[in-house]
Parts: structure tokens; sequence; C-alpha cells
């Protein structure tokens, strides 16, 4: 098993190399933290790949767990600061490993979050985009037609994020001139282990263009 350390106030948690030609970066969901999703890049990447699992920078409102941004005020006030400062922490990563050899997968509002920061105004060149059980932002408009890819995954039954929200995702980013493909499954809010082989294989597929 890889070793993991985390930074100065627990900003991040590391898996694997900190220098390497490939990286995954991965996005938690609302009210969990910086290793939610980290078992699911060891069944995707492997120890070879470096993974950096970075944790939201607000406290959430239960006590416990972290928030991009809080999902309970009106309009979210707290979006533009959140983008901005996702913005700043991929671009910092970016010193030690290229974007164009970056992967990025966000769960939830952490799909919200990379697909809006990926995607909209410049963009980034990143190497692919995974957004799973996600959600539009309001006024979202994807334009960045530098990823080669995205992929879409989402529980047909979900209770908390509706499955229409992935459909919607789809149409505006093709719309943007972004390939895009959407992989349902019979399930909750979650990330299935059926969705592995699909994403093992587009994480392999997208490192190799």
């Amino acid at each position: 098993m890889s070793s993991q350390t985390s930074q100065p106030n627990d900003q991040l948690i590391r898996s694997g190399p900190d220098l390497c030609d490939r990286r995954l970066v991965l996005l938690h969901g609302w009210g969990a933290d910086a290793d939610d999703l980290l078992d699911l890049a060891e069944v995707l990447v492997g120890p070879a790949v470096s993974v950096v699992a970075l944790r939201a920078p607000l406290p959430h409102p239960s006590g416990s767990g972290r928030q991009w941004y809080d999902l309970q005020q009106p309009n979210w006030p707290q979006l533009p600061a959140a983008r901005t400062q996702l913005l700043e922490r991929l671009l910092a990563l970016a010193v030690e490993v290229p974007l164009q050899q970056t992967a990025l997968l966000g769960f939830s509002q952490g799909a919200a979050m990379a697909l809006d920061v990926a995607t909209a105004g410049s963009g980034l060149p990143l190497a692919g985009l995974i957004g799973c059980s996600g959600y539009p932002h309001p006024g979202w408009q994807p334009t960045a037609a530098c990823l080669p890819k995205i992929l879409l995954t989402h529980g047909e039954q979900d209770p908390v994020v509706p499955y229409g929200a992935s459909e919607a995702l789809k149409e505006q980013l093709q719309l943007g001139g972004i390939d895009t493909e959407l992989v349902g499954f019979t399930g909750g809010h979650t990330i299935d282990s059926c969705l592995f082989p699909a994403l093992r294989s587009y994480l392999a597929s997208q490192w190799s263009c």
C-alpha cells in the first residue's frame, strides 16, 4: 500500500509518489473530508501514480466534515471564493506535475467544483476529468475545448442529487464543444464498484493521449 502524508493544517492528503508523470486529484463531496475517496484511488490507479486528495476549505454546518461552499445559504454566496481558491490550489500542484498529466475526479459537490473550474473561462489543460453524481452551478457555461473528454457517472435512483442533474451537465458540456460520456447505474448517491472498469479505462486512455 502506498504511503500517505498530510501537509500542514491538513489541507490535503497525498498518496503515492509526489513527483510522477501522472497525477489524480480527488475532490470530496459535501460533508465529507479529504480521506473520503482515497480507497477509490487505490483501486483505480494503484501505488505508482501520484494522488492528491484536497480538503474543502470550510467546515460543514453539522460540525463534522467539510464543504466547498455552504449549500444551505441562498444563492451560494461562497461559491466565487471557492472557485478561485480551487483554481489556485490546482495551479500550485502543477508545479510538481503538469496539468496536462493531471486528472480530476470529483464526487457530488466536488464534481460540481471540478467541472466548473476546469471548463469555465479559459479552462484548464487537464488530462481528464471525472464527475460523479454532480450537478451544474447556476450560470455555468462550459467553453473550454482543451479537455479531450469528460466522463460523468450517476446513480439512476440517486435521492440526493437527481440523475437528471448529470443529464443537464452532459447537455451543457456538449453545447460547449466538449466530448462527454454519461454512465448511469442502478443505485443511489455513490460511486458504485460496477463503475470501476469504466473509470480505469477512461483514466488509462486519457493519460495515453
